[in-house]
């Protein structure tokens, strides 16, 4: 598989500990502030994952924020915003970046999708993304040709849960839409909760528990290890949740 130049676009993610006024307050009581010192991003592929709390999306909303991404999503030319709901933890982030810089990127918030598409149709600039309003379109199709029509490669594209507007076929659509454009010199980091999206080859999976954030295999992620059990004897496991 084609990987990029070592120097591309993001290297490593860290707080300044320094700048930090305390750990006991939102964001920084969050586990991820509380454990993470630096983190390495892998070239082509770097996936969040963790339960719920842990800080996966607040991390990935302040690496967008830091490297200039309008905080509700979208490009860099976009800086519209509805609510102000973002958390104050890029101040405190630290990036190291390569030498190249990107030709493109976006980030991608699921819970503020709604508001990209409206200030798409807005800005009338629905030709890059395939000519229809997204609005026009179900939530997966949106997002869908979102990734197939505005993300043109040599870009940095930041993923929050991208999984929830999608069905496990279309999950599987993605994956080959982030292969075409990793060959196409593009680096995504990930936050997911999706056992599908994370299996993609050679990708490097940062697991944020409460105690620690540490590097981990595909296969030993719990959403691997949970859903494999779940589908391997989902008769014995539903007769042991549901009894009385």
């Amino acid at each position: 598989m084609k990987t990029m130049d070592a120097t591309h676009y993001l290297l490593q993610v860290g707080i300044d500990r320094s700048k930090v006024p305390s750990f006991n307050e939102y964001p920084y009581c969050l586990p991820v502030c509380r454990n993470m010192t630096t983190i390495d991003l892998h070239p082509s592929v770097t996936f969040l994952v963790g339960e719920n709390g842990a800080g996966k999306s607040t991390l990935l909303e302040a690496i967008a924020i830091a490297s200039g991404f309008n905080a509700e999503g979208g490009s860099r030319n976009f800086g519209f915003s509805t609510r102000a709901s973002h958390s104050c933890l890029h101040d405190v982030l630290t990036i190291r970046r390569g030498l190249k810089r990107p030709q493109d990127g976006f980030f991608l918030r699921a819970e503020s999708f709604y508001n990209v598409a409206t200030e798409i149709d807005n800005l009338g600039v629905t030709g890059y993304y395939g000519n229809r309003s997204l609005h026009d379109q179900s939530h997966g199709e949106s997002f869908m040709a979102l990734v197939m029509e505005r993300f043109r490669g040599n870009g940095i594209y930041l993923l929050d849960e991208p999984e929830a507007a999608l069905s496990p076929t279309r999950q599987l659509a993605l994956i080959s839409r982030i292969h075409q454009l990793v060959q196409a010199n593009s680096q995504f980091i990930i936050a997911t909760h999706s056992p599908i999206l994370m299996a993609y080859p050679n990708a490097t999976i940062y697991s944020l528990a409460s105690d620690s954030i540490s590097k981990v295999e595909y296969t030993d992620t719990e959403h691997y290890s949970v859903t494999r059990q779940f589908l391997n004897n989902h008769e014995s496991m539903l007769a042991e949740l549901l009894k009385e």
